[in-house]
């Protein structure tokens, strides 16, 4: 009887924890964007020059000529050496043959030669293009725009994310008949950081050419976790 006894106590005092511990919070879990919209402040792009010539050493007098033109008008538009980096320079042979057994052999050599340019004002890169043409650059390409702080946009991005997250939270707690509580966590996704979003033709000049700067868009993603009564 006193063993029953006993047996009976222990297994209450075992199950008494377990029986004592709260219930885990009933949760709701939201996501949120947020977008900011500006116009670009800085583009980059590559200019350079590809010359062909029967020796590799007129190839390369051609092309330096042609390049000093390139940063001569770079300079005269006020890009300073800071804002210039070489991005590929290359001598390569020009050859013919290799089929239906003919001897392959070398007809000239080709240079290349571009470089990076950074402009702070974009409204500058219509008579940038043109005049790169005009000084003997025959390669252009690789037109981006950016914003140079994004600082201030994506706090702004941020900010709206969780007033996006709350919002959509509150519609869903509303239909679900509960309330939101306090916030459990709150998680950040990975930023999608600036991206064109419109072009819109630019003012320019009547000889310059025409080009499109847009705006650019900040993203913030957030996830948010909140307790519910």
């Amino acid at each position: 009887m006193k063993t029953a006894f006993f047996a009976a106590l222990l297994m209450a005092a075992s199950l008494t924890p377990a029986l004592s511990q709260p219930a885990a919070p009933r949760t709701l879990t939201m996501s949120g964007q947020g977008e900011v919209r500006a116009a670009p402040d800085t583009v980059t792009l590559s200019a350079g020059v590809t010359s062909e010539a029967p020796t590799a050493a007129a190839a390369l007098a051609a092309n330096t000529s042609r390049m000093q033109g390139v940063f001569a008008a770079l300079k005269k538009l006020g890009v300073a050496d800071k804002d210039m980096q070489t991005a590929n320079f290359s001598v390569s042979p020009q050859m013919t043959g290799g089929n239906n057994n003919t001897p392959i052999r070398i007809t000239g050599y080709q240079v290349s030669n571009q470089v990076q340019v950074r402009l702070d004002d974009v409204s500058k890169l219509g008579a940038a293009l043109d005049a790169l043409v005009n000084a003997g650059a025959n390669q252009l390409n690789g037109v981006n725009f950016a914003i140079k702080d994004t600082a201030p946009l994506l706090t702004q991005a941020r900010m709206g994310a969780v007033a996006d997250a709350r919002a959509r939270a509150e519609t869903y707690a509303k239909a679900a008949g509960v309330t939101l509580g306090p916030i459990l966590s709150l998680s950040e996704n990975e930023n999608q950081g600036p991206r064109p979003v419109f072009m819109a033709m630019a003012a320019r000049a009547d000889k310059a050419v025409p080009v499109a700067a847009g705006e650019e868009s900040v993203t913030a993603q957030v996830s948010i976790v909140w307790e519910i009564h």
